[in-house]
């Protein structure tokens, strides 16, 4: 029973952290202020977004909000199975994505848009030509389901070496 609560505890740790970080920004961040952290490589810059991802799709609220509660039903039925099979990563990876996607989901529903601060600004030459790109703003709700997505990768590669050394063992021919 113990592992069930771990996994919430951890969708609820992404979610307070996501939703902390976004209060701190709504309440002494003005909407379009920058603040620099690491230079202009790594900023603060408070945004709200009424879209997706990379501010696609705006103004599709309530599609959000109706493919979230979808996702959102699919990753709880899914992890119990993974809780039950011990899969922990996998469980862990889950759980990040969960607490993200409430995250946002909890801003959507409530206020019709996403609170957004981390801004990342890479400058850099590419083939003797200077490229200054903005990466898009996001928030932790979003690192936090872009986490448990590369580590659901990790898991699978991790799943994918044993299943091959399982079965490269199981066909070895017999010798003489």
């Amino acid at each position: 029973m113990l592992k069930y609560y771990k996994f919430y505890l951890y969708a609820l740790i992404a979610f307070i952290l996501d939703q902390a970080s976004k209060w701190l920004i709504v309440k002494y961040v003005t909407i379009d202020e920058q603040i620099p952290v690491l230079g202009e490589f790594f900023q603060i810059t408070s945004h709200r977004n009424r879209g997706a991802a990379f501010g696609i799709l705006q103004n599709q609220r309530w599609f959000f909000i109706v493919v979230t509660l979808v996702v959102v039903s699919g990753i709880i039925w899914y992890s119990l199975r993974t809780i039950r099979e011990d899969k922990k990563l996998l469980s862990f990876s889950l759980a990040l994505i969960l607490g993200g996607a409430l995250g946002n989901f909890f801003d959507r529903a409530l206020f019709g848009q996403v609170v957004d601060f981390l801004q990342l600004h890479f400058q850099f030459s590419l083939f003797g030509k200077a490229v200054d790109y903005y990466f898009p703003i996001f928030n932790v709700a979003d690192s936090a389901i872009c986490v448990g997505v590369a580590l659901i990768f990790i898991d699978s590669l991790i799943s994918w070496r044993q299943e091959s050394k399982g079965a490269s063992h199981e066909h070895k021919p017999d010798l003489p």
